[in-house]
């Protein structure tokens, strides 16, 4: 079945929509490509006017920075994300089952959505895994978050924590677990492939077993008798 997605990005993230020309989706095409390959601190805009044989002036353009550039396209990975959960559990009936798919799209490798050709989900995930929180980790969090930068991310993580409520109406926890079950999904994979005493998956490297674990670690906690009880 075929789809459109089209995420309605935050207009303080960029001077020139990217998404509206061909040299602007070059810019995030080849920008997700170039972090993957050489990490967010090395990757600058001289590289990325030389990938794509451009030029630094024409890439400010449509970005006034590099970190405006990787917010938007973490903000766009989540907005991403949130569109395949609801179009892949729209049919689930099973708000247990409709958990557990949402922990596998959100651990699993992903392969690249032919939909979005001017990004490759399948670099941009590992790249949101390894690079994602610089976004949000920074001294400006506060004002960037005033702007609304992050929307996307939270409206994810309100998605999950209303499945989490149907599962579970008296849980008294449903946001902290929805970006606990985000952030674990990314850093238990980063863990597994770059800091393996962090983990217990680092010498199979199978994103099965974190999908497992976050399995076991979410309904435990939703199972526990205790959580229906008011302290």
């Amino acid at each position: 079945m075929e789809y459109q997605f089209k995420i309605k990005m935050n207009e303080g993230l960029y001077l020139r929509n990217p998404e509206d020309t061909d040299l602007g989706r070059k810019i995030l095409k080849h920008s997700v490509e170039l972090i993957y390959k050489l990490g967010f601190e090395a990757f600058t805009f001289k590289k990325l006017a030389e990938e794509i044989s451009s030029t630094e002036a024409g890439i400010y353009r449509y970005f006034e920075n590099k970190h405006k550039l990787l917010i938007y396209i973490t903000a766009w990975y989540f907005g991403w994300i949130e569109f395949q959960i609801n179009f892949q559990t729209n049919n689930i009936k099973d708000h247990k089952v409709k958990l557990q798919k949402i922990i596998s799209l959100l651990t699993s490798p992903i392969e690249d959505d032919k939909q979005t050709s001017y990004i490759d989900e399948s670099l941009l995930h590992p790249v949101i895994v390894a690079e994602g929180s610089k976004a949000y980790l920074t001294k400006q969090v506060a004002e960037d978050n005033k702007l609304e930068f992050f929307q996307p991310y939270k409206d994810l993580c309100t998605l999950i924590g209303n499945v989490i409520l149907a599962y579970n109406p008296n849980y008294k926890f449903p946001r902290s677990l929805a970006s606990t079950i985000v952030e674990i999904a990314h850093f238990q994979n980063f863990f597994m492939h770059n800091l393996s005493s962090l983990t217990d998956f680092s010498k199979r490297n199978k994103e099965t077993e974190i999908v497992e674990f976050l399995n076991d670690l979410v309904f435990s906690s939703l199972d526990r008798s205790d959580t229906f009880k008011t302290i």
